[in-house]
């Protein structure tokens, strides 16, 4: 149910573009994320910071685009949410010395130092990276084509990722241990 809400605003972004413009898909974006706070806020009575910024992100950009009428501000929007996570990743890791995804984390999983910084300068990367493709497919094919790749390509990438995040991260968690040993 998590991911159906977290998706919400993006599936609805995407089935708006299809059935109408960029306009209406941005105003619907804004709408969407707008509600998915309130239903968050009201159903579990808090709200994620990651959840909050993009909230912030979406109506500024999002905003700008209507207001403007130019769809260059909200095909930003991913590039300018990618950055902020990775920055905060490497605020975090560099200035104060605190590995975020550990202080987010660590209480689902014990992994030595050495895997939680790999992990945390992967993301960071990851994030940088996926900044300058949202770019390059934004500035470089038409509306449509970037709207696809913002749902499919997006998506797709960050299910890769994870998945390979998965497969380096099994050989540091360690199998329950049965209490029943023959």
């Amino acid at each position: 149910m998590k991911l159906l809400i977290d998706f919400f605003p993006i599936l609805l972004f995407f089935a708006a573009f299809k059935l109408w413009d960029i306009w209406v898909a941005t105003g619907v974006a804004i709408v969407a994320t707008i509600a998915q706070i309130a239903w968050l806020r009201w159903s579990t009575g808090k709200v994620e910071p990651m959840q909050w910024l993009s909230l912030g992100v979406i109506v500024l950009f999002g905003g700008a685009t209507l207001l403007a009428h130019n769809d260059t501000f909200i095909k930003w929007k991913p590039t300018v949410l990618y950055w902020l996570m990775g920055g905060a990743l490497l605020v975090g890791q560099l200035l104060f010395r605190k590995n975020l995804l550990k202080s987010l984390m660590g209480a689902q999983m014990q992994l030595p130092e050495a895997a939680w910084r790999v992990l945390n300068w992967s993301w960071m990367a990851f994030f940088a990276a996926m900044g300058v493709l949202n770019l390059w497919v934004a500035f470089s094919f038409d509306t449509d084509t970037w709207v696809n790749f913002k749902l499919f390509g997006g998506l797709g990438l960050m299910a890769l990722f994870v998945v390979g995040q998965a497969l380096y991260l099994g050989r540091y968690l360690k199998a329950e241990e049965s209490p029943h040993k023959p």
